[in-house]
C-alpha cells in the first residue's frame, strides 16, 4: 500500500498556513507559492502596504490570503496573529517563521542596543509566534508543522562582525530542535531550513556588478560548490517539503539550503 509519505503532494487545498515576515523576499516568495498550491494564507510584515499589495495579488490569481498588520513582538501580538487566522479560517495547520535582520559591527563596535535589536527580532518574535501556534494546537488537540527559517550561520562562525547574527541563528536551530521534542508526541512537527545567501532587499547588491560586489561575491561562489547564489524559490522547495506529507517522519532537522556551502 502506498502512504502518503510516498507521494511528494503539492496539493495545500484548505490548509490554513500563517507566514511571518511575509513582505520579505523568502516570505512573500512562499506565501505566493502555498496560495498557488490551494493554501489559505496568513501574511504578516513590518510593511502594511506591500502586505496589502501580495494580498491583491495573490486574489488575483484565484488564492485566498488574509494579511495581519501585526508582527509578534510582543506576546499580544502573537496571539492576536494566530486568533486572526483561527476566526478568518477555522483552524491553523502549518507555521512558516522568514522574518528576521542582521545588523554587522565587530564586537567591540557593537552596541548592547543593536545586539538586542538582533536578539529580539531573529529569537524572541520566532519564540513567540511559536508559542502562539503550538498553545493553539495543544488546545485543539490538532497536529500541525512549524518550519524557522534560520541560516548557515548557525553553523559556521565565518565572517566578521556577525556575532549577533550567529548567535541568533544557533538559538533558532536549538529552538527547532528543542520544540521538535518537546512537541513530537502531540504529532505537531518543527523543522528548519538554513539557507546561505539568496536574494533579497538586504543582499541585493551582492548580485550587482561592481567592483565590490563581484569581490564579495568571488569569494562566497568559492566555497559554494553548485556555483552559484540562490534565489527565494531555491529555499520556497525545502520549506514546502516541510510543511507536506512527504516529510512526516522528519522533526527537529536543519536542512542547509546552501548549494554546499557548509560541506567545504
Amino acid at each position: 500500500m502506498t502512504t502518503d509519505a510516498t507521494k511528494i503532494s503539492t496539493d495545500f487545498t484548505d490548509q490554513s498556513i500563517v507566514v511571518i515576515g511575509a513582505t520579505g523576499a523568502l516570505g512573500s516568495a512562499t506565501a505566493l507559492r502555498l496560495s498557488e498550491l490551494g493554501a489559505k494564507v496568513t501574511m504578516t510584515g513590518a510593511n502594511h502596504e506591500k502586505l496589502l499589495e501580495l494580498e491583491e495579488d495573490i486574489t488575483k490569481h484565484g488564492g485566498t490570503s488574509l494579511s495581519v498588520n501585526l508582527r509578534p513582538d510582543t506576546e499580544k501580538d502573537a496571539s492576536e496573529i494566530i486568533a486572526r487566522a483561527v476566526e478568518h479560517f477555522g483552524r491553523v495547520d502549518g507555521l512558516v517563521v522568514a522574518s528576521g535582520t542582521n545588523k554587522v559591527a565587530m564586537i567591540t563596535d557593537m552596541t548592547l542596543e543593536q545586539f538586542d535589536d538582533v536578539m529580539n527580532a531573529n529569537v524572541r518574535t520566532t519564540w513567540l509566534i511559536c508559542r502562539a501556534f503550538g498553545a493553539e494546537l495543544l488546545r485543539t488537540g490538532s497536529s500541525g508543522n512549524v518550519v524557522i527559517v534560520t541560516s548557515t550561520r548557525a553553523l559556521l562562525g565565518l565572517g566578521a562582525g556577525y556575532t549577533a547574527y550567529c548567535a541568533s541563528k544557533g538559538a533558532e536551530n536549538l529552538l527547532t530542535r528543542t520544540l521538535a521534542a518537546e512537541w513530537g508526541a502531540k504529532n505537531i512537527r518543527v523543522n528548519a531550513v538554513a539557507p546561505t545567501v539568496f536574494r533579497s532587499n538586504l543582499t541585493a547588491w551582492m548580485y550587482e556588478d561592481d567592483e565590490r560586489a563581484v569581490k564579495t561575491r568571488e569569494g562566497m561562489l568559492s566555497r559554494i560548490p553548485l556555483g552559484r547564489l540562490a534565489e527565494p524559490e531555491d529555499v520556497v522547495g525545502p520549506t514546502l517539503f516541510f510543511l507536506s506529507a512527504a516529510s512526516g517522519f522528519c522533526t527537529g532537522q536543519i536542512l542547509y539550503v546552501d548549494g554546499g556551502y557548509t560541506a567545504c
